[in-house]
């Protein structure tokens, strides 16, 4: 994609938020919970909720004013939806939908469709309100824009609410009492302020986040201006996670995603191998510490590095856009996040050196230390401090940790697939040497093959999956001794046409995953059988897949990439 504005416009694209980077935001137990699952799921409020996420597959650039100016400066979570859209990425988003049958069929959407009046009649397929009418009580007033948003307005929790725009203040009042008179949980309430009605679980929190908003907005926030510009071009959907989303979990983390992070110190602690552990050694479950889970044998609470983390994050946004035929989602973000050892080297020659007809590929670049500042970065969520997680990784595998690992991976490392791969000879195959499958390696070949040696050991008569070929300062390793042979000669998976339009970022990029659709379409087909038909034919119209990464800066790119034939 192209690179991003230079600033953000002052009416931006339609935004989509799931607050802590993409993961919804966690349940708190208590009344107060329950009642705001109550307010997302009814009346109007279902709407845009639902909306939103329906939204997801067909919404549309926008211009105008945006909800995030009736919210405050600090939202935690933030979505935002054009009912109603005009513009480029509304013909290319058709274009690119309107190839797979399943879009045509369930959602059967034109340009001159009222998007909102098609939203409001699959909710009310399944709603219990039959006196409220699209054309009396909604259409009147509902404005062309909506959003949701988790904002903390000095409550226990963050609060959701719901902005939508609209054309008419007095007729949104009477329709929200006609929706409100539908919902038997009563948990609505709303304030109206200009063109925005602001709806929560009462009209006491709607009033504060007026209030609030009044100090500033959160589309005049610096955050939110930075990443929502750095995630690239405007296009159908943005996904926005504050600063104020780290504090936020940081202080719950306890009941995040439904259980206690010091549940992740017991696991650990229960899979830690004997003493008297010897590489090669197997284990049942009685071999393991039973002592874990006590609070004596140290179970833990949520890590200060872990928890330090999480106040540290500054931010990210994701873009969702359809260009030139394919859907396409940027995201950009706070790179301290991520294990800075495997986001420093570059994957260009090792991936687009692989043969042309390559089905799929995964390949990493890899920093000095990389191995080291991966155990870093993982020990605090085991709540293991990283010298004992390093030692248990170096007794289980046999190897001398770190240095070993990151030998092995040398610079740069690509798990290549051929194209003729079929799933019945992989699961018969005894030895694997008829699987077109390798890793391709750029790094000191003979110090690798000293690495390899180790394994090869411990890995006896399986040891036929670890043969290698080596050529210059590359290394291929593998079963399959054409497939190594045809992984090590110098391919062109660079020049090949769904592979250019895939991962455009090739070039830059620390790492790349690829799978070419159409060359695997032949086996999809045979393994999904006549008994799935529908799922081919909307397999059809895609030519392949790909997810790049890069860092620029203090800032973490990603982008994945759905293209069509």
């Amino acid at each position: 994609p192209s690179g991003p504005p230079s600033g953000p416009p002052p009416s931006g694209p339609p935004e989509f938020l799931e607050s802590g980077g993409g993961a919804p935001m966690p349940a708190q137990p208590g009344a107060g919970s329950a009642k705001k699952a109550l307010l997302i799921g009814g009346g109007v409020v279902g709407l845009a909720a639902v909306a939103v996420g329906a939204w997801a597959a067909y919404g549309f650039l926008s211009t105008g004013p945006q909800p995030a100016e009736a919210l405050p400066a600090g939202t935690l979570g933030y979505a935002s939806i054009d009912l109603d859209p005009s513009g480029g990425q509304k013909i290319e988003a058709l274009r690119t939908l309107n190839k797979f049958p399943a879009f045509e069929d369930e959602v059967g959407i034109d340009t001159d469709d009222d998007i909102r009046k098609a939203i409001f009649d699959k909710i009310q397929d399944d709603a219990d309100c039959a006196g409220l009418d699209y054309g009396d009580d909604i259409e009147p007033w509902l404005g062309d824009r909506a959003a949701f948003a988790a904002v903390d307005v000095g409550g226990d929790d963050p609060d959701p609410v719901v902005v939508l725009q609209v054309k008419d203040a007095d007729q949104a009042d009477t329709g929200l009492d006609t929706i409100k008179a539908c919902d038997d949980s009563g948990d609505l309430g709303w304030a109206i302020e200009g063109d925005w009605a602001i709806l929560a679980e009462s009209s006491d929190i709607a009033e504060k986040v007026v209030k609030a908003t009044e100090k500033g907005s959160l589309a005049d926030d610096d955050d939110f201006q930075r990443w929502t510009s750095e995630a690239g071009d405007a296009g159908v959907v943005t996904l926005y996670a504050g600063p104020e989303a780290g504090d936020y979990f940081a202080e719950h983390a306890d009941s995040m995603f439904g259980f206690p992070l010091g549940m992740v110190d017991d696991y650990a602690c229960s899979m830690e191998l004997p003493s008297d552990a010897e590489p090669g050694d197997s284990f049942d479950s009685n071999s393991f510490d039973s002592d874990c889970g006590d609070p004596s044998a140290g179970g833990s609470d949520l890590s200060a590095e872990l928890e330090q983390k999480l106040r540290d994050f500054q931010g990210l946004a994701v873009t969702v856009r359809f260009d030139g035929g394919a859907i396409e989602v940027e995201a950009a973000g706070d790179s301290s996040v991520m294990p800075r050892g495997l986001t420093g080297g570059g994957t260009a020659d090792v991936v687009q050196s692989l043969p042309a007809d390559t089905g799929a590929v995964f390949g990493l670049g890899f920093a000095d230390g990389w191995f080291g500042d991966l155990v870093d970065y993982v020990a605090p969520y085991a709540g293991s401090d990283p010298d004992e997680l390093m030692d248990q990784l170096s007794e289980l595998t046999g190897l001398d940790l770190p240095g070993d690992a990151e030998t092995l991976a040398g610079d740069s490392a690509a798990v290549a697939l051929g194209s003729d791969f079929d799933p019945e000879s992989f699961f018969a195959s005894e030895d694997g040497s008829d699987i077109p499958v390798a890793i391709k390696i750029q790094g000191d070949p003979d110090e690798i093959e000293s690495v390899l040696d180790k394994l090869r050991d411990q890995a006896g008569p399986g040891a036929t999956v670890l043969e290698s070929d080596q050529d210059g300062n590359t290394i291929v390793i593998g079963p399959n001794a054409d497939y190594r042979a045809e992984v090590l000669a110098d391919g062109g998976l660079g020049d090949e046409a769904v592979f250019k339009d895939v991962v455009r970022e090739a070039d830059q990029a620390h790492t790349v995953l690829f799978v070419n659709v159409d060359e695997f379409e032949d086996v999809i087909k045979d393994a999904a059988g006549e008994d799935d038909e529908e799922f081919v034919d909307n397999l059809e119209p895609v030519a392949g897949f790909g997810v790049t990464a890069w860092i620029d800066g203090d800032v973490t790119h990603a982008v994945a990439r759905l293209t069509t034939d």
